[in-house]
């Protein structure tokens, strides 16, 4: 049976770039995002093609699907909004927002509970969009500070200079920027639960996708995916 996919024979996977260790620019791209869709692909007996998205709302990746790409795969959070606009896979990750601040500007800063009348950091159309909002709305926070999804590390850049107090952003992904800069510090991890999944814009291709996942899973490579990018 041969698969839905844009251009015959091809899975074209879109990504926002960089986001690490889902996605890492350069010639080649790399990341778990990259590995683990190339891997779907050879299952699947297609080849592979990356398409970047270079959007500033990260939500605006998903009106992409079954146009310029079959499916999103950039450390893509389910939420309810997003299943209204894609079909999501079994999740491949579970994991959630990350609180990063400098301790030596902001030694008091532990959580988010510690926030009030200070700024926090966002990417547009992240999932840490709406809880910053939220904490805002609660009087738990000064000011949220909105960066295009592209600007992450204008972002950083604004938390080592003292523009801002903290970022919040998934995880893996502060792990892996905070290592590079030693005087950011995650000072908070759990703040939310949450599932990532590839998206798609059909059940058929979503189907296909799911069983080659599968058997990645159970064959182990998927967890050495996930060990070797430092997301496990």
């Amino acid at each position: 049976m041969s698969l839905p996919t844009r251009a015959p024979g091809v899975l074209t996977v879109g990504a926002a770039l960089p986001d690490p260790p889902f996605e890492l620019a350069g010639e080649p791209p790399s990341g778990l995002d990259i590995d683990l869709t190339r891997a779907l692909a050879a299952d699947l007996g297609l080849g592979w093609r990356l398409v970047r998205w270079t959007g500033a709302d990260f939500n605006g990746i998903f009106a992409g699907l079954g146009r310029d790409y079959d499916v999103v795969a950039s450390g893509a959070t389910v939420t309810p909004a997003r299943e209204t606009v894609a079909v999501f896979g079994a999740p491949y990750l579970e994991s959630g927002q990350a609180l990063a601040c400098d301790p030596a500007r902001t030694p008091d800063l532990r959580s988010i509970d510690d926030l009030a009348g200070l700024a926090l950091g966002v990417q547009q159309g992240n999932t840490s969009e709406p809880l910053a909002e939220g904490l805002k709305a609660a009087g738990k926070l000064g000011r949220v500070a909105l960066y295009p999804y592209d600007a992450i590390e204008t972002m950083l850049d604004d938390l080592a200079a003292g523009r801002i107090a903290a970022v919040m952003k998934l995880r893996p992904v502060l792990d892996w920027l905070v290592a590079e800069r030693p005087g950011l510090k995650v000072v908070q991890t759990g703040v939310t639960e949450e599932r990532i999944a590839l998206a798609t814009a059909t059940g058929d291709l979503a189907g296909a996708l799911a069983e080659a996942q599968e058997r990645l899973e159970t064959s182990g490579r998927l967890e050495e995916m996930r060990r070797r990018w430092r997301a496990a």
